[in-house]
């Protein structure tokens, strides 16, 4: 019988350790993600697009707000109970909001009403939270684009940006009228219009003086302002009273090991670019005299990097290629913006949790958050990677109540997937439940992503291929499962008898062979030129026989085919994802091909009726007097039904002939995933498709993070239970 492991211990087995020394017992992990289209209203059209970007919370830590360009609204979220956030409803703004600060109950919104991009104009909104009511509206003369509120409350500042227009000018900066600071004291929590103060920022960098463009802004504990000019690639620090009290450039970064090629389909970091630009984007104050920035670029730049200055001008500390580094260990390389800026870090966070300083680096591509202890300015060291959602924008700190929000601005609901979301995270004394899957000490950089088929070997080895967003780079990795979190120990690249890599793959199960080397399903699909085939590779990779399917199947072949392969005796066993032309409906093929005779055969598999989507079948793997297969729906986040694991009894498993009558096997359930894809803190992602069942019993599951194509890049890999 299926015997299930406590869901704590479940998540507890492929819970990830911390990186840094320190804080040995104490991590952030995520507690609750919300969706922010719940804002809406009773009636409104929830298929509109909503988006979370800046984000803030009230002194008492107990609501959050954001911004939502799309809908034109302050979104809020109560977060009494921060595991169990609820809907508080939206604000409805004159314009499209681009930033928010707090102080007390009282939201200061940039608000963008321009015209064009040669009228620009703006206004900040000040805005009762609890009644939603405006209170206040200082015109800008220009268009917001961040604004910061001191600790303390005392004192405000916002960036006009006045953006230049990208189609225009050959998209670069020099389009008038230039941007500009303002600044200003707050008293009690309310804003007098005539004491804001405009401070100019022109003729200080080298690249378009008359245009500064300013793009981010905060207050230290001594009311000095620090401005990123993002395009200029330049930094500003003004005093309260306006004076200009440093100004530099931002520099560049030379990089090594990093992808640029646009090939779309293989990670090969063995590039270099010297002297990349940073152009900052995000900046926040660490204490009085250092700052961070996220390197995120944008006209010229961008150096995938994060860097702690001295407000001097003085460069204390520079990541590197580190930050992206460690993103590609965990899974979330971005492999489609490797011609652009990689990673993208975009946003920073500071805040002190247990007397520990802590900067957090968001980076929108990776759709991932680095949180670094940064006690020494100098040497600040990675404490651990948290999954963010898709499209990180922004960030709070709630130290008081010991949590860390992230806004996530993207909302797929265009293209039936996940919305926008709020993820929640809570630094408790318990061990890092993500990642859960890690190439970080390896003797090499791995990459990897989209994990598709598994199969478990002695030792406590799992074997996993990718699926053909790596296209041009089908691998086989080795995961040490008894690690914590789990290791890819080895990546092998699968390659022709000529030695190039292979192509024409979509890798979507592995099986041993018993004699060392392996045996892959491809899941074909025509219209692409990709064949439908299972292929004997070698253990040093190398494809040495190649099996096509016969004319039975290719006449009623449809794109969704093998998902899966296992092996038992001479024979193999695939997987069919969904019902091809002459399968009955809610029936799947489990095919038979026997590696002796050379004989075809199949059997059908009865799957769930979905209510929407589709219902399939992602994986198949023999253990004892069993085939265990997973079955799930394509659905996503709320909208999920089926994650489930069932077992077929080998004795039912009698081929027929392929083009007849073929015998239905009965099936078991024996785990549903749901609910252990719920724990994960997230949205339930769609893509279930990795299992593997060790001697032992134990059943480890993993899951699809689409290359971090639309993705949040995030990967489970889990013990589920054990099938003894």
């Amino acid at each position: 019988m299926f015997r299930s492991l406590c869901l704590t211990s479940a998540l507890a087995l492929s819970a990830g350790t911390a990186m840094a020394e320190s804080h040995a017992t104490m991590h952030f992990n995520r507690i609750a993600a919300f969706p922010t289209w719940t804002n809406m209203a009773e009636g409104e059209d929830t298929a509109r697009e909503t988006s979370a970007e800046i984000i803030a919370a009230t002194a008492d830590g107990m609501t959050l707000v954001y911004t939502d360009s799309p809908l034109g609204v302050l979104g809020r979220i109560d977060i009494t109970d921060p595991a169990q956030p609820k809907p508080l409803g939206n604000i409805a703004l004159d314009g499209e909001p681009t930033a928010v600060g707090v102080v007390g109950s009282v939201a200061f919104a940039g608000v963008n009403t321009s015209k064009s991009y040669e009228e620009p104009g703006g206004h900040l909104a000040v805005i009762d939270l609890a009644s939603g009511e405006e209170i206040n509206r200082c015109d800008l003369g220009g268009q917001p684009d961040s604004v910061a509120v001191s600790k303390d409350g005392s004192r405000i500042a916002v960036a006009i940006e006045n953006e230049r227009d990208e189609d225009a000018g050959d998209g670069r900066t020099g389009q008038m009228p230039a941007g500009f600071l303002v600044i200003g004291a707050l008293n009690d929590g309310g804003l007098t219009c005539d004491s804001l103060q405009t401070v100019a920022l022109t003729d200080l960098a080298e690249v378009s003086p008359e245009d500064p463009e300013p793009e981010f802004v905060d207050i230290n504990g001594l009311g000095e302002t620090v401005v990123t000019l993002q395009e200029n690639n330049h930094i500003a620090v003004v005093a309260a009273d306006g004076t200009l009290l440093s100004h530099f450039p931002a520099g560049g970064v030379d990089l090594t090991q990093i992808d640029t090629l646009d090939e779309r389909g293989s990670l090969n970091f063995d590039k270099e670019q010297p002297n990349r630009l940073r152009e900052p984007d995000a900046v926040k104050w660490i204490d009085d005299n250092h700052f961070a920035t996220a390197n995120e670029g944008d006209m010229d730049g961008g150096s995938r990097s994060w860097t702690i200055f001295h407000k001097d001008g003085t460069v204390v500390f520079e990541a590197g290629n580190s930050f992206e580094h460690a993103l590609i260990q965990i899974g979330h390389y971005p492999d489609k913006r490797s011609d652009a800026k990689g990673v993208e870090p975009e946003s920073v966070e500071t805040g002190t949790f247990g007397g520990t300083p802590f900067v957090f680096i968001g980076s929108e591509r990776g759709s991932a958050v680095g949180v670094y202890d940064a006690t020494d300015p100098t040497a600040p060291r990675l404490h651990q990677l948290l999954p963010s959602g898709i499209g990180p924008e922004g960030y709070v700190a709630i130290p008081d109540r010991n949590l860390l929000v992230s806004a996530n601005e993207v909302d797929l609901i265009e293209d039936g997937g996940v919305r926008s979301h709020v993820m929640i995270f809570e630094y408790q004394d318990a061990p890092a439940a993500y990642p859960q899957l890690t190439s970080a000490g390896a003797d090499r950089l791995i990459g990897w992503g989209a994990i598709s088929g598994m199969v478990a070997d002695a030792d406590g080895i799992v074997w996993a291929v990718n699926d053909s967003f790596y296209g041009y780079q089908p691998t086989i990795f080795k995961i040490d499962s008894t690690q914590t979190p789990a290791r890819i120990i080895d990546a092998i690249e699968i390659t022709r008898t000529n030695g190039d890599r292979a192509q024409k793959l979509d890798l979507e199960g592995i099986t041993l062979d018993g004699e060392g080397g392996f045996w892959v399903a491809s899941e074909g699909r025509t219209d692409r030129v990709i064949p439908h085939a299972i292929y004997h590779v070698t253990a040093e990779g190398e494809i040495d026989a190649e099996i096509g399917l016969p004319s039975e199947l290719m006449a009623v072949e449809k794109r969704f085919g093998f998902e899966g392969i296992t092996k038992v005796g001479d024979t193999l066993w695939m997987a069919v994802q969904r019902e091809w032309g002459d399968d009955p409906k809610d029936h799947v093929k489990l095919v038979s091909y026997n590696t002796d005779s050379g004989e075809w055969g199949a059997v059908h598999y009865p799957k769930a009726a979905p209510d929407s989507g589709w219902v399939g079948l992602s994986e198949i793997t023999a253990h004892g007097d069993f085939f265990y297969v997973i079955e799930r729906d394509n659905q996503i986040g709320g909208n999920a039904v089926t994650k489930k694991i069932y077992r077929i009894p080998a004795a039912d498993m009698q081929p027929a002939a392929l083009g007849g009558t073929l015998p239905v096997v009965t099936k078991e359930e024996v785990a549903d995933l749901l609910p252990m894809l719920q724990a994960q803190g997230g949205y339930v992602v769609d893509k279930v498709e990795g299992l593997a069942i060790m001697a032992d019993g134990t059943i480890w599951a993993s899951t699809d993070n689409d290359g971090v194509d639309d993705s949040s890049g995030e990967t489970f890999f889990w013990a589920v239970g054990s099938a003894d």
